[in-house]
């Protein structure tokens, strides 16, 4: 059997503890709440929040892919024989330029 201890709490706390541990005694709930909140899976806490790391890493790949999208159509475009105007390769590149030099500073 493990040891006991005595726990101070707050009486608004042994409230709401007493109103969410439904048939849980309240050690077992407490317990529960501090496991759930202190496991991780591969890095994402399981009530769904991501690290800034992973999110960083998220927006780095946004960007990379936006760029190849427009990389792409851009010679896409210009494989079909259509010449794009000066206006539109002015825009298309000054968006590669913006995409490429903020997902470098994020890394």
């Amino acid at each position: 059997m493990s040891e006991k201890r005595l726990l101070a709490l707050d009486a608004e706390v042994v409230k709401k503890i007493d109103e969410n541990r439904g048939d849980m005694g309240i050690s077992e709930f407490i317990s529960f709440l501090i496991d759930s909140q202190l496991k991780q899976s591969d890095g994402v806490q399981i009530n769904g929040h991501v690290t800034k790391e992973e999110f960083r890493q998220f927006e780095y790949g946004i960007r990379e892919l936006l760029r190849n999208f427009l990389e792409f159509f851009l010679s896409y475009g210009m494989e079909l024989g259509k010449q794009p105007t000066d206006k539109d390769l002015d825009v298309l590149a000054q968006k590669l330029q913006a995409l490429g030099l903020s997902a470098r500073n994020k890394s």
